[in-house]
């Protein structure tokens, strides 16, 4: 049953002889009865009923793991998060599995890929598997977010910049692509790119070279570029904010993750991985009960795997007992909209009442209350679209978030 489940989420499995030789870096699942020939990379699988429990590996002795058949499901997932390459997205949908092919065929050429899906679907992790899938695995693999970057920077460091070419250019730089020689260049967050940058990057594609900012020659680069766009590219060329032609240009490989929620058994799989993520060393395993799972696999997760994340360390620290119970997730304190409402429901009556308390109220304590109050109701307004709430508050999509990620900060 377990090797017919890890094929099933795409992981091949032979069956051995556990008193033959097999190679040093092999991974093999064995059942208590052949501890005897366990190796410290080994897994020791044993089942039985009663509590369920992991053990990691540890002074030579292998990783061992006990669960009966209530608990067979996450004792599954967990067990293919233990054998799981590191390079390979957690998976625990078939459909997923058959993502992670496609992604790896696509790997395989030296196309341009882009990469769709909304914040905190794991477009990284597909960036990052599709570079190890590829030819230029032992090359680097280079992340830089767009929307991270100052404007007035992006291509200095992108393209890099010759020694004084502006005010505190001291020294040259090569910049992002160059730093990529070889390997991969993964443009997350494309879409925040400005217009007069994106047809700079657009020769880059094109002509497999960049030109330094204060240089009067290009530079030839060998990089596999891959885009990541959190919206619609499409819509943002009909809108004007994207350049058609860069689109087509990065669309010659297009995946598109699928949002948390339409991935049930995703979450079952990336549980166990944050799980194992997140473990103190020497701590014992609060394995989740069904009913937690059952929950888990309920939710609608709108922040996706890091709203996922989020609910999953709070659980870990603040469980009641030596298991993960489903009255132990505060998932309704990860969701976007309690993101957003950083200020109490109390409070936001109290906002613009009369001062009676002889507590004084800082002019900057206010300020951020009405900017919270203004964001949560744009964002409520237009049914938590970012792009939306930003236009009715008359700012850019990029400090809305910047915005929202300070006021978080705050409320913390």
């Amino acid at each position: 049953m377990l090797a017919a489940w890890l094929s099933g989420v795409g992981l091949a499995v032979v069956r051995i002889d556990a008193a033959a030789p097999a190679p040093r870096d092999q991974i093999r699942i064995l059942d208590v009865s052949e501890r005897a020939h366990a190796r410290h990379r080994d897994l020791i699988v044993t089942i039985a009923d009663g509590q369920p429990s992991y053990r990691a590996a540890a002074n030579g002795r292998p990783a061992e793991i006990q669960f009966g058949m209530t608990d067979a499901a996450f004792g599954h997932a967990l067990i293919a998060e233990l054998i799981r390459p590191a390079d390979r997205p957690a998976a625990g949908e078939p459909e997923s599995a058959a993502f992670l092919t496609l992604a790896s065929r696509i790997a395989k050429s030296d196309a341009t890929v882009l990469v769709l899906g909304e914040t905190g679907t794991g477009k990284e992790g597909i960036a990052r598997f599709i570079h190890a899938c590829s030819k230029r695995a032992d090359g680097p693999f280079v992340a830089v977010n767009c929307a991270a970057l100052p404007e007035t920077m992006l291509e200095a460091m992108l393209f890099g910049h010759a020694k004084g070419s502006f005010t505190g250019a001291g020294t040259a730089s090569e910049g992002l692509f160059r730093a990529a020689e070889g390997g991969t260049l993964l443009l997350d967050e494309v879409a925040e790119l400005p217009l007069p940058l994106q047809a700079k990057l657009l020769r880059a594609l094109q002509e497999r070279e960049v030109l330094p900012v204060g240089a009067t020659r290009p530079i030839a680069v060998n990089v596999r570029v891959v885009a990541a766009a959190n919206r619609e590219l499409a819509e943002e060329v009909a809108e004007g904010r994207f350049r058609a032609d860069l689109y087509w240009r990065l669309n010659v490989m297009p995946l598109m993750l699928k949002p948390l929620s339409q991935r049930r058994l995703d979450v079952r799989a990336i549980t166990a991985t944050l799980m194992l993520r997140h473990i103190e060393e020497g701590e014992a395993f609060p394995w989740p009960t069904n009913a937690a799972l059952d929950r888990l696999m309920a939710h609608g997760w709108p922040g996706n795997v890091r709203e996922l994340e989020n609910v999953l360390q709070r659980a870990m620290l603040l469980r009641r007992g030596d298991r993960i119970e489903a009255d132990d997730l505060a998932i309704e304190a990860g969701t976007l909209a309690a993101a957003a409402q950083v200020v109490r429901p109390e409070a936001r009556e109290r906002r613009f009442a009369p001062a009676t308390s002889r507590s004084p109220v800082r002019l900057a304590d206010a300020a951020r209350s009405s900017e919270a109050a203004a964001i949560e109701e744009a964002l409520e307004a237009c049914g938590g679209h970012r792009l939306r709430a930003a236009e009715r508050l008359g700012i850019s999509e990029r400090t809305l978030r910047y915005r929202l990620a300070d006021l978080r900060r705050q409320a913390a």
